[in-house]
């Protein structure tokens, strides 16, 4: 499952990944790596993002195997 970090505060807060790296007190190089799917945070992080962003883990959270199997079924 990939995280939505980058859309999810880009929308919520309008935010730069940088800027949620600034607020959690994490580093920056944390932050892109949960955005680019090479690693997840640990559930203390997971918390602390969801309220920071003031979302819930739902919304963060991209079922990519659903969304390509209802791609390929409205492009048949």
């Amino acid at each position: 499952m990939k995280i939505k970090i980058k859309e999810t505060v880009k929308a919520k807060k309008g935010w730069s990944l940088y800027k949620l790296a600034q607020v959690l007190d994490l580093p920056q190089q944390t932050v892109y790596s949960w955005a680019n799917g090479r690693t997840q945070p640990s559930y203390e992080n997971m918390d602390r993002l969801c309220e920071t962003i003031c979302c819930s883990v739902g919304d963060l959270f991209e079922a990519e195997p659903v969304q390509q199997k209802l791609n390929l079924a409205v492009n048949q």
